[in-house]
């Protein structure tokens, strides 16, 4: 039996909400748009929804091309209990997946899990770079036509969340974007790649620019508050350019703690781990060995936010220090 096929005996009702992480980027938005796709092509309706803000003017371009309705779960308040829910790009449990109301039954992913969750149905492969390669290959291996939309879609996701093929790429990878390249329309493309940067981000840059702080082949950096998520990790990309850094921290203060990105190119430093070991018992983190996301909820009595923000600086340099003996 093909995994679509698995897929599709799991969802027991002709409508599914297709979830992706919260504040989603191009590869979940890509993966959900191709998994909407597919359900339709198989006489199963769908509706996109996740948490957060989508204000990136990329991402906005990107959703408007795609011509489709992606919904803020401020706006589910008709969901039910019994309602069926497919996660991609995103695991329930973690940090940035919000837990809706209804029932998550299939869960198609390429992050670590740190926790494990009995889904009816579950493709979860961590060594795939991309969400949208693993939703690709359903296209494929089932012969299921692909659109120019949708090829474009995929396309963008595969080479956003691999760096351009040049990070966590594996061979699906490899084959889907290249059984995809020529479906694609690159004119599109081009334009959301040079969409990526507005004008307001060089404000975060700026203040990553004048806070880093390098020991040895570390970097942390702190991009000022409230910034969106995709420009923190774009920031921590960034850093990680820099000849002498091998793995680079950024964070942002948020109102309601701290979010951090972590960024690798030493095979030696897992991101990943090193996340979800550094913020062990104050938050969460996790992800892939070469980038990795975190979380920091202030404490109910914090002495001082400098204090805070300090103590979560020494939690990483204490692991690093640790992998790197």
């Amino acid at each position: 039996m093909f995994k679509l096929e698995e897929l599709l005996a799991n969802i027991y009702g002709k409508h599914v909400f297709i979830q992706t992480h919260n504040f989603p980027d191009p590869d979940a938005i890509s993966s959900a748009y191709g998994m909407k796709k597919l359900l339709e092509a198989n006489g199963i309706k769908s509706t996109i929804c996740y948490k957060g803000k989508i204000d990136r003017y990329a991402m906005l371009r990107f959703i408007e091309y795609l011509d489709t309705v992606v919904i803020n779960m401020d706006d589910l308040s008709y969901m039910k209990g019994s309602d069926e829910i497919i996660l991609v790009d995103g695991q329930k449990g973690n940090t940035n997946l919000v837990d809706l109301i209804g029932n998550e039954v299939i869960c198609i992913d390429h992050h670590p899990t740190f926790e494990q969750v009995d889904y009816r149905y579950a493709d979860i492969r961590p060594e795939i770079g991309a969400c949208a390669s693993i939703v690709a290959s359903y296209f494929f291996e089932t012969n299921t036509p692909i659109d120019e939309k949708t090829a474009t879609a995929l396309i963008y996701g595969i080479k956003v969340d691999t760096a351009n093929l040049s990070r966590g790429v594996s061979k699906m990878d490899l084959d889907m974007f290249y059984r995809l390249y020529w479906m694609g329309n690159h004119e599109v493309l081009n334009k959301l790649e040079r969409s990526e940067i507005q004008f307001d981000d060089l404000k975060a840059y700026a203040n990553a620019i004048r806070s880093i702080k390098i020991f040895d082949n570390i970097s942390i950096a702190h991009t000022g508050e409230n910034c969106p998520e995709p420009l923190i990790a774009s920031i921590s990309d960034f850093m990680l350019a820099l000849s002498e850094i091998d793995c680079s921290i950024v964070y942002s203060i948020r109102k309601d703690g701290i979010k951090l990105s972590i960024r690798s190119c030493d095979a030696s430093i897992d991101s990943g781990n090193l996340a979800n070991i550094a913020l062990r018992g104050i938050g969460s983190g996790g992800g892939h060995a070469t980038m990795a996301g975190g979380f920091v909820p202030y404490p109910e009595e914090m002495k001082s936010l400098e204090l805070f923000v300090q103590q979560i600086e020494e939690r990483f340099m204490d692991e690093l220090a640790k992998v790197q003996k």
